[in-house]
């Protein structure tokens, strides 16, 4: 098939959307697809624009055998709400004109719009109206209700408009997908329609278990009886990451715990300056690891944090939890008990779980999971990855229901 991808992140991002785009379209490509993708310059999860694409407009390039047309777009170096619609609404607006080239182009059989930003699915619906090309809405994040939940959008007259525009998308176009139950199911309260099941995945080629993680902390300068504690993915207001902060001054008498927070993002500034202040000596900070290490760098840690802040905690279903999986890595993970993350958890028993925003039982699970013998837990973890969570199997599935 001639297939377009289209969404504001893709490679060569190490995280989030970007990461899933990038890998979805060099795995189209290799299965002899033909595949071109609309996104912007790389600029995600650092919020600035990579070095490289510095000072270029609308250009493109080859990555992986997929031809990439990029688009300038505004980035804010502290994006709050009112830059971040401004920063999506660039986006929109920059990549439409390359839609308006392709219209003179042969046509796509399907169009791959990845949301957020949740409006590109009407620049996709201009683009079937002139080719009638398939459209498959794909919903990573359900932006506009994650807005309304962390008190984002104070307006109800601006989030009422963007409700009912969220709402025709997802009416008009030709297929919805989206990454978790709890996820299609608040779809469906918006629009009742069929939604396919297109979970995030995990290259089980690159990310297993490593047997010696002694070997692997001295090749981060830590002790071979350290604990580890890590968080590694994005550092934005949304995962509550202050937590961490209190629960480490919890350890402050016991230098053998280590918490390592690893990433980029808006909040990161912010949160080393907290560290500084509260004298965390054990808490370190780290940006993000290349791919080349990443596999070894998270099979170094004893318990994986995944947090979210409670009001936020089924709208997003978080990525860095299957290559945690794949590597047989113990995750804690904050959820509330109705929420599809809680149940995966919980069902395959393969982690542990805390409610959110509640440092004393954030507190109590990390002391659980330093003093019990997590084989079963790990080996569990790394079984349903593999059962479950294969790029071949998800993106050969999608390849049938777009059939």
């Amino acid at each position: 098939m001639r297939i377009l991808i289209y969404g504001i992140n893709y490679s060569p991002d190490l995280t989030g959307i970007g990461k899933y785009s990038g890998e979805m379209g060099k795995w189209l490509a290799g299965q002899g697809h033909n595949v071109s993708v609309v996104t912007a310059v790389p600029y995600y999860p650092q919020w600035q624009i990579n070095a490289k694409y510095k000072g270029k407009l609308w250009h493109s390039e080859i990555i992986d055998g997929v031809k990439v047309y990029r688009c300038p777009l505004y980035v804010p170096a502290k994006p709050t709400s009112l830059k971040r619609m401004l920063h999506d609404a660039s986006f929109l607006i920059s990549s439409f004109f390359v839609f308006t080239k392709l219209l003179f182009l042969p046509k796509f059989d399907v169009v791959i719009t990845v949301a957020p930003p949740f409006h590109l699915g009407l620049v996709s619906l201009f683009y079937r109206f002139f080719k009638g090309s398939k459209i498959l809405y794909h919903i990573q994040d359900l932006q506009v209700d994650a807005a309304k939940e962390l008190g984002l959008i104070k307006s109800k007259i601006l989030l009422s408009v963007l409700i009912k525009i969220e709402r025709f998308i997802i009416k008009k176009v030709d297929h919805v997908s989206s990454i978790s139950e709890g996820m299609i199911f608040k779809i469906r309260q918006k629009a009742e329609r069929h939604i396919i099941e297109f979970p995030n995945w995990v290259d089980l080629k690159n990310y297993y278990p490593v047997a010696n993680k002694a070997a692997l902390k001295l090749r981060w300068g830590y002790e071979a009886a350290n604990k580890i504690i890590l968080y590694s993915g994005n550092i934005g207001e949304k995962q509550g990451l202050d937590g961490i902060l209190a629960v480490a001054k919890k350890f402050i008498d016991r230098p053998n715990v280590k918490f390592l927070i690893c990433g980029t993002g808006a909040y990161k500034p912010k949160l080393v300056d907290l560290a500084r202040q509260m004298n965390l000596h054990h808490v370190d900070f780290l940006p993000l690891q290349e791919n080349n290490v990443f596999n070894d760098f998270l099979n170094m840690a004893d318990i994986h944090l995944i947090l979210q802040k409670k009001d936020a905690s089924d709208l997003v279903m978080p990525s860095k939890l299957t290559t945690i999986l794949a590597v047989g890595g113990l995750a804690l993970v904050t959820a509330n008990k109705e929420t599809s993350l809680y149940k995966v958890i919980a069902e395959n028993e393969m982690g542990l779980i805390a409610a959110p925003e509640n440092v004393d039982e954030l507190y109590q699970k990390i002391e659980e999971g330093l003093m019990m013998d997590d084989s079963e837990m790990r080996k569990k973890s790394h079984i349903y990855a593999l059962e479950n969570l294969s790029i071949d199997a998800i993106l050969k599935d999608l390849i049938n229901n777009l059939s």
